[in-house]
C-alpha cells in the first residue's frame, strides 16, 4: 500500500469538552473504482463515523453485515469488526466513557460490541443532522468541516453528575498496576458495587473485562507499533505465561496470536502509527480521561 492510498488528519475537540473524546480526525481513502481495504477494528471506545462518497461494508462481531449507510455508530467493543473501505471519505469522533455519558442516553452495556445504522437507531437520533451537516459542507475546508462537529456536540453540552467519578474510574483503568475489581474499585475511591453500575452505565463492560482488555490492548499496540519483533518481546508483564496470553488473545480477537501476525492490516498499521506520530496515543483505549494531544501544540496532517 503506498503513503497516498490513506491520509489521516486529527484535531483538537473543544476545550470545554477535554476528555468526552478522543479526537476528531478525518480519515482518506484513495483507491481505484471496485478496490477495497480490508482490516478489523480493534477493542475500542464508542465510535460515530460519516462518510462521504463511497459506502463502506461493516461485518458485527455477530457476522451480520452492515452496508449503505453514511453513518455507522459503535458501542464499545471487546472483539474485532471487520470492515471493507472503497474510495470514501470518514470524519470519526472517538468517545471516550465521559462523552457516552454526556452523549448517549442508552447504557454503554446495551451496545457494547455493537454495530448499527446511525441514521435508524434511536440511540444516535441527535447525530442525524450532523452527518447532512458534514455532507452539505464537503466543499468547504477540513477546518470548517472540524469547526462544523465541535458546534454539533458544544449545542449537546449538558451538566453531568457523575462526571468526577467517570474520570476517577477511567484514570485507574489505564493504569497497568491494576490488575483487580478490588483495586479498581479501591483507586476509584468507590465500593465494589457502585464500579460495578458505573461501568455498565458508560464503559459498556464489568470491571474485570476491562482491565483484562487493557492489558490486550497494550500489548497489541506494542505489537502493532514494533517492526521485526515477537510477541514475547511485548508481551504485558501481567499475563502469568505465554499459554495465558494466547488464550486471553483468543478471548478477544477470535484468533490465535500467530494467526493475527500473519495478517495484513493495511488501515490499523497506517492509522496507530500515524495516530502515535500526531496524536501521541496509538489507540483510543489507552486514551487517558483528559484525552490525547491536549497539548497547545495542533497536530500535524499527513499519511
Amino acid at each position: 500500500m503506498g503513503r497516498k492510498t490513506l491520509r489521516a488528519r486529527f484535531f483538537h475537540p473543544p476545550q470545554s469538552l477535554a476528555g468526552c473524546f478522543t479526537s476528531f480526525y478525518l480519515l482518506e481513502v484513495d483507491l481505484p473504482e471496485g478496490r477495497f481495504l480490508t482490516d478489523a477494528l480493534h477493542p475500542e471506545w464508542g465510535n460515530l463515523r460519516f462518510f462521504q462518497g463511497a459506502l463502506p461494508e461493516t461485518r458485527r462481531p455477530d457476522g451480520a453485515m452492515l452496508k449503505e449507510t453514511p453513518f455507522t455508530a459503535t458501542g464499545p467493543s471487546a472483539h474485532p469488526t471487520a470492515f471493507r473501505l472503497p474510495k470514501t471519505r470518514m470524519w470519526g469522533i472517538g468517545l471516550l466513557p465521559l462523552g457516552w455519558a454526556k452523549f448517549i442516553e442508552v447504557p454503554a452495556s446495551e451496545l457494547a460490541d455493537s454495530v448499527s445504522d446511525g441514521m435508524q437507531h434511536p440511540a444516535f437520533i441527535r447525530f442525524r443532522a450532523l452527518q447532512h451537516a458534514l455532507e452539505n459542507a464537503e466543499a468547504e475546508s477540513e477546518e470548517a468541516q472540524a469547526e462544523i462537529i465541535c458546534d454539533h456536540f458544544l449545542a449537546l453540552d449538558r451538566p453531568l453528575r457523575d462526571k468526577a467519578r467517570i474520570c476517577a474510574v477511567h484514570e485507574a483503568l489505564i493504569d497497568p498496576e491494576v490488575r483487580s475489581p478490588a483495586q479498581l474499585a479501591s483507586q476509584s475511591a468507590m465500593t465494589p458495587r457502585t464500579l460495578e453500575r458505573m461501568c455498565a452505565r458508560y464503559f459498556g463492560f464489568p470491571p474485570q473485562l476491562l482491565i483484562r482488555r487493557q492489558r490486550m490492548m497494550r500489548t497489541l499496540a506494542a505489537f502493532m507499533l514494533a517492526e521485526k519483533t515477537t510477541w514475547s518481546q511485548v508481551i504485558d508483564l501481567h499475563y502469568t505465561d505465554h499459554a495465558h496470553f494466547t488464550r486471553e488473545f483468543h478471548a478477544f480477537m477470535c484468533m490465535s496470536p500467530s494467526e493475527y501476525a500473519a495478517m495484513e492490516h493495511p488501515v490499523l498499521g497506517a492509522f496507530m502509527a500515524e495516530r502515535e506520530r500526531q496524536w501521541g496515543s496509538p489507540v483510543q483505549t489507552l486514551d487517558a480521561p483528559q484525552g490525547p494531544g491536549t497539548s497547545a501544540d495542533s497536530p500535524k496532517s499527513g499519511l
